[in-house]
């Protein structure tokens, strides 16, 4: 089991800037890969970020590449989502996810690779 809580969410104004973070359960978070992803009103879940166990790979959706960066630090038991240059389309409740097995080569994109979630914080972007 990982449980995660995500935190950091809010309202800022087109091109601001929002620090999200992910506190997991210290037991296991270190053989991890995780993974961001959002869901706006009315569309599905979808891919933002993924980070491997090590930090070392990352991978973006289109739409945010060069705005989003992830990382984590293991000592801490957290992951991170630093998103600059928001934009209206950018609003969406944004969740943490861990995959359903530990020490994941590639992180998956699929939510549905994807068995633990955190609540979800809200970035709401005003124009």
């Amino acid at each position: 089991q990982v449980q995660l809580v995500e935190s950091g969410g809010g309202l800022v104004q087109v091109g601001g800037s929002l620090r999200l973070s992910c506190a997991a359960d210290g037991r296991t978070f270190n053989s991890y890969a995780m993974g961001w992803f959002r869901q706006a009103p009315g569309k599905e879940r979808e891919f933002v970020a993924h980070i491997g166990v090590s930090g070392r790979t990352t991978g973006y959706a289109d739409s945010v590449k060069g705005r989003f960066t992830i990382s984590r630090d293991n000592a801490k038991n957290t992951v991170y989502l630093q998103m600059n240059s928001l934009k209206p389309e950018d609003t969406a409740v944004y969740y943490c996810a861990a995959p359903r097995r530990p020490w994941v080569v590639v992180p998956p994109r699929d939510p549905i690779e994807y068995q633990f979630w955190g609540q979800g914080t809200q970035v709401t972007v005003s124009s």
